[in-house]
């Protein structure tokens, strides 16, 4: 017996000894590779070689526990024993599942050994070691705690009574756990909520430990700081003191708020005290604004006003003050910037408790409060002065605080405050101001900056009309100071002048901001007394002094003429108490629509002196102003009519004084006015006379050639000319600017020319025609016979427009103009969301070539025409849908040659022309106009847009090396970002034709045309309420219109537009089908709609909003026709790795009606778990190995069984023994 003992024993050893070589020799050649891997002078194939060797080291050895334990000794280097805790690491994550329970034990028992005595001090490891070292545990505790290691607690606040490092590790562990388990959620649901309902109930032992440990070691810090003999020991209780910060920032946004106002809120206390400790301020700042920020139950949050009391604020002032005093340091910054969201915080936690019906009341200190937010408000960081805007406007407009009289007193500070921010300063690039300092830590650059600076002052706007809702005369007041200010103070261009001319202002003048500031000022506080203060109580007279000074001021300079017309504009409502200074308006705004920097110009062409951005600004804010006045102000202008129109007549005389763009929004101002009339005959007469120059123009026999014939067109417009000098040589631009004002002026009357809005005065003045059979009026417009007199030769342009893309045409353009017919290059920028230069907008002129005046030319006359065809509907109504052969007119005009039109060009048709003519028209011309129309159109969208994506993935598909390089700029960029916006053109065109009203507004989710798809919602489904409009059912009834937008709602879910995806999923796809259900469907079609909603699903499945949406619509097709076609279910089974027992206990529910109903969630849930095979993931996870955490049995309350009984099995059938033992 003993002899064989001792054989055992000797064989034992034996291969223990060879175990302990080969881990030795594997250990050697692992660190080789490690160095190999690591080293920069490594050649490509050596790295990969030996990263091969190591993971399929990782895969495959089955000796990786005790090289990994070999490899993270402390002897090794970092890199090496960083690789080692790796091996470790993945060893728990992939294999822990299949090892023997001793071995488990064996590694947890030498990972805390690790942490007990295999790391170096605290101040001398590596963060990433111990960061490995912490998940390493982690990974142990969501896979054993608390079932299988019910001491996990105890061990770790066993280790952290060894020492500095050891607590440091404990807290890493801790705040990790958290992470995972409440924040990120990265395991099961069992398992979740097994180790979060153990930690919440162990949650009152794990504060304690903690706040003790942070108090500890705040304590020895402080205490060891100043003893130079000590700075070691005083730095390692500093790094455990922000270590235990970080672990709290990870409980206290989710814990029970009684902990954190445990003991008369000593966390509080603690975290205010810290904020005077250098070293850890922001972390106590970060934990503070983390509990103050905590919603919940009103009245759980009441402890949280201790923060008002006089101990808390004023350790958060001294801290703000100190911070601040030490200049810009980015890590003071920080803290500023954190202790800046703990007051607004406070500000919303305040507002929230404090109500009418609440006990809560107005904190003594709230003075203070509010003095100590100023601060913030009047700090020269633009980001800190922007932070307190939004706690601002709540304190404002809350019900109780807004009657305060320290909150009313504020108001004058505040807009004090206002005046200075609202000034542009403080970009990156300058040194002109305090904030530029600032703002070199915040933004990238000047663009950057403008683009805050704008969303800023937009939201400055909104807060200071809340204070002037509440004192409307100080606000008043200060405006009329500013104004008087900036009128008589003299012009200070700056250093950088403008590019137009010698003393005059660019958008960086000191001058010119002043003004800008001012001007946005004075409308807004202005705009909120009108609104806010009774008739009786208007300070007329002191607005009317105002007004006077502004129509009397004169300057030169573009930029600041801009300010004045706004105040002009801002001051008007004044007029309407005193109308006898309306003549003095109009004479400012017409002198500022033919303003000139150079007098010369104005008799010679715009083409020799190319007018600026700021110059066609003014004239274009002139023009507006005086629309904007005949639109809101009409009854006052009527008695100057005469004046006025006089006025324009004068000005249309000289045909190059104004631009067309000019002359058309003055005849649209006089078109408003005679709206007024309220007479048919009367204004009919008016727009005869005004329009006779435009119908003399437009029905020459010349321009009927011209516009009948693309070659004749480009030869009169001059693009088939080769121009010597592009930028002054331009010999067609009047031909142009003749077509221009027939259009433009056209338009404007269709656009602003209507009857009455009352049906009494619209009947009186001879407008009512007649009755529609349900009984609403029928009224004419005053402009249709004029303009309908002008409609063959306007879609004789169109048809020629769309003809001049036609190659053979494009080959016709003159050398200079071969791109005439491409897009220009600020709409390139704007569909690529690239930023515009900023100083370029205003002093650069507004076309720079003749190849650019030519461009702008025919994208705008392509536009307008379009315009008018989507204005005529709602504007002449019956008498537009009516046209004799409209529809075929339309389709031989509008809709032809649309092979060669380019994306960029059927985008503006669809959205300006297709969708409003579709939406306006009424009932009874669906059949002989809209049908017609739309059929041919769907039919062509869908083929076009199939071709266009198919390209789009096929180039996704190849190579990359054969693929185009990746600059933002280049132009399959440009065609793939085009296509996205066509395709959600048409599918908004085909949701407003073919879905109600109530059901598209109860689910659109607002986008704009950039990168969109974060803004989703993460749970979509469709409104109940989703149902065909009348057109819709029309539409339906045809059988090719039909299975166009049945083909293309449902393939479109599979192009990758998630933005598109989503919409079309949940307002237009079921209810399409829904309409079809009761008719003999192939099930060839039934199996397709299926498929192609699970393709979709494969496309769009990483992003939540689309896939929740998918998914109920698979699950409403399978519900709805499953009973129907057992082809559905071959498609089901094709889905890869479905489990088919699952499937066909789904399947013998669903068909047998009998059975009791499982509730509508449980069922989809099942369903969802069906297809997961075919749901698309992120690329980051396509290829990432799956890490299988099994379930534990329950600690908790037993949970329904599930319908996978299996799932919850534990392994190897144990029990509830336990596994690690202490």
């Amino acid at each position: 017996m003993a002899a064989a003992a001792a054989v055992a024993a000797a064989a034992a050893a034996m291969a223990a000894a060879m175990v302990g070589e080969q881990v030795n020799s594997l250990c050697e050649q692992l660190v080789k590779a490690v160095t190999v891997i690591m080293d920069p002078a490594s050649t490509q194939r050596y790295r990969l070689e030996a990263l091969k060797f190591c993971e399929e080291f990782k895969e495959k050895c089955p000796i990786c526990v005790p090289c990994g334990l070999k490899l993270a000794e402390k002897t090794q280097t970092a890199i090496v024993r960083h690789f080692g805790l790796q091996i470790l690491e993945h060893v728990v994550k992939f294999r822990w599942n299949s090892m023997p329970r001793l071995e488990k034990v064996y590694l947890k028992n030498n990972v805390m050994g690790l942490i007990s005595s295999g790391t170096q001090s605290i101040l001398e490891e590596e963060s990433h070691i111990k960061d490995v070292l912490s998940r390493i545990v982690v990974e142990m505790i969501k896979r054993e705690w608390p079932q299988h290691w019910p001491d996990m607690l105890k061990e770790l606040d066993t280790l952290s009574k060894q020492g500095e490092t050891q607590t440091e590790l404990v807290m890493f562990i801790l705040l990790r756990l958290a992470e995972d388990v409440v924040t990120f959620q990265t395991l099961p649901t069992q398992r979740r909520r097994d180790i979060q309902q153990t930690l919440t109930q162990n949650m009152e032992k794990i504060f304690s430990f903690l706040l003790t440990t942070l108090q500890q070691n705040v304590n020895k810090y402080r205490r060891m700081k100043t003893d130079l003999t000590q700075e070691p020991k005083a730095q390692a209780n500093c790094r455990v003191g922000i270590a235990a910060l970080n672990t709290l920032a990870g409980y206290i946004d989710w814990v029970a708020l009684s902990h954190i106002t445990a003991d008369n809120c000593k966390l509080l206390e603690m975290l205010c005290l810290l904020l005077n400790e250098p070293e850890l301020q922001i972390g106590a700042a970060e934990c503070l604004l983390i509990a103050v920020s905590r919603k919940g139950k009103l009245e759980d949050r009441k402890p949280l006003m201790v923060l008002f009391g006089d101990v808390a604020m004023h350790y958060i002032l001294s801290a703000a003050q100190t911070a601040d005093g030490e200049g810009l340091v980015e890590k003071h910054y920080v803290f500023l910037k954190r202790l800046c969201q703990v007051l607004c915080a406070l500000g919303s936690q305040l507002c929230a408790l404090l109500g009418s019906d609440s006990d809560v009341e107005t904190p003594p200190n709230f003075g203070k409060y509010l003095d100590s937010f100023l601060a913030f408000t009047t700090h020269p960081s633009q980001f800190l002065r922007s932070s307190t805007q939004i706690t601002w406007g709540a304190l404002f407009r809350h019900e109780v605080l807004s009657r305060d009289p320290l909150l009313l007193g504020m108001i004058p500070k505040y807009l004090r405050a206002s005046m200075t921010n609202l000034v542009k300063v403080g970009f990156p690039s300058k040194s002109d101001s305090p904030s530029c300092e600032y703002s070199r830590f915040d933004f990238d650059s000047d663009e950057d900056f403008n683009a805050f600076f704008n969303s800023f002052r937009a939201q400055q706007g909104e807060v200071m009309r809340m204070a002037c809702r509440l004192d409307p005369r100080t606000g008043f007041q200060m405006a009329g100071e500013w104004l008087k200010y900036q009128l008589t103070i003299p012009v200070d261009t700056g250093p950088m002048n403008s590019k137009t001319g010698e003393g005059l202002c660019s958008i960086f003048s000191p001058s010119f901001v002043q003004w800008d500031a001012m001007t946005f000022f004075s409308e807004s506080v202005i705009s909120q007394m009108f609104r806010t203060l009774d008739k009786d109580e208007i300070p007329v007279n002191d607005g009317i002094d105002l007004l006077q000074l502004v129509l009397n001021f004169e300057t030169k300079d573009p930029l600041i003429l801009s300010c004045v017309l706004t105040n002009v504009s801002a001051l008007f409502p004044f007029v309407t108490y005193r109308p006898e200074y309306l003549p003095q308006v109009l004479s400012k705004l017409f002198a500022s629509v033919t303003f000139e920097v150079i007098e010369e110009s104005k008799f010679v062409m715009s083409v020799q002196a190319p007018r600026t951005r700021a110059v066609k600004n003014v004239r274009r804010h002139a023009c507006s102003s005086i629309i904007k006045m005949c639109r809101d102000y009409p009854q006052l202008v009527l008695p100057n009519f005469e004046v006025l129109y006089n006025h324009v007549k004068q000005l249309l005389s000289n045909e190059l004084l104004l631009t067309q763009m000019e002359k058309c929004a003055l005849m649209e101002a006089l078109v408003l006015i005679s709206n007024q009339f309220k007479d048919y005959e009367r204004q009919k007469a008016f727009l005869e006379e005004l329009m006779a120059p435009v119908a003399g123009l437009w029905l020459s026999p010349e321009m009927q050639r011209v516009l009948s014939d693309p070659e004749a067109f480009i030869s009169y417009v001059g693009a088939d000319n080769k121009i010597a000098d592009p930028v002054l040589e331009d010999p067609s631009g009047l031909n142009r600017s003749r077509i221009s004002f027939c259009v433009y002026t056209i338009l404007g009357v269709v656009k602003r020319a209507r009857w009455p809005a009352a049906p009494e005065e619209a009947k009186a003045g001879g407008f009512l025609v007649g009755y529609m059979p349900s009984g609403s009026p029928i009224y004419r417009n005053p402009c249709t016979e004029q303009v309908l007199k002008l409609l063959d030769n306007l879609l004789a342009l169109i048809r020629t427009h769309n003809n001049l893309y036609m190659p053979e045409m494009v080959a016709r353009l003159g050398e200079t103009f071969a791109k005439a017919l491409d897009m220009l290059e600020v709409e390139k920028n704007a569909i690529l969301g690239l930023p515009q230069p900023l100083l370029e907008l205003y002093d650069s002129p507004v076309y720079k070539t003749v190849l650019e005046r030519m461009q702008g030319f025919f994208c705008t006359l392509y536009d307008n025409c379009f315009h008018i065809l989507g204005n005529a509907g709602p504007s002449m109504q019956q008498d537009f849908y009516t046209v004799e052969g409209l529809a075929s007119q339309l389709l031989s005009s509008a809709f032809i040659n649309l092979n060669n039109i380019p994306d960029y060009r059927l985008r503006p048709m669809l959205r300006v022309f297709v969708k409003p003519l579709v939406l306006f028209c009424p009932s009874e011309y669906y059949e002989t106009l809209v049908c017609p129309m739309l059929g041919p159109l769907f039919t062509y969208l869908h083929m076009r847009l199939s071709q266009k994506w198919q390209v789009i993935n096929q180039r996704s598909m190849l190579c990359e090396d054969d693929a185009a390089d990746d600059n933002p700029e280049s132009q399959e960029m440009l065609e793939e970002q085009l296509v996205r916006l066509l395709t959600r053109e048409v599918m908004d065109l085909i949701t407003v034709c073919c879905v109600s009203k109530k059901g598209v507004e109860h689910n659109t989710a607002v986008a704009v045309d950039g990168d969109d798809d974060e803004a989703m919602a993460t749970e979509v489904t469709p409104p109940a309420s989703a149902e065909l409009t009348e057109l819709g059912k029309c539409l339906m009834t045809q059988e090719e219109v039909c299975t166009a937008l049945l083909i293309t709602a449902y393939t479109s879910l599979s192009w990758k537009d998630t933005l598109s995806c989503q919409r079309t999923t949940t307002q237009l796809c079921w209810p399409l089908l829904k309409q079809v259900l009761q008719g003999n469907l192939l099930p060839d079609a039934v199996s397709w709609f299926f498929a192609s909603v699970l393709k979709g699903l494969q496309t769009h499945g990483q992003h939540n909003g689309c896939m929740a949406a998918l998914v109920h619509l698979a699950f409403q097709i399978y519900e709805a026709l499953r009973p129907r076609y057992t082809e559905l279910k071959a498609v089901m089974e094709q889905i890869p790795d479905i489990q088919r027992d699952s499937l066909e206990q789904f399947d013998s529910k669903l068909l047998n009606p009998t059975l009791q109903k499982v509730a509508d969630k449980r069922r989809k849930d099942h369903f969802k778990r069906l297809i997961t095979g075919c749901i698309g993931k992120p690329l980051g996870e396509q290829f990432r190995k799956e890490v299988h955490i099994r379930n534990l049995p329950s600690l908790f309350k037993k949970v329904k069984p599930s319908l996978e009984p299996d799932v919850l099995e534990n392994e190897d059938g144990e029990s509830l023994t336990v596994l690690f033992e202490s």
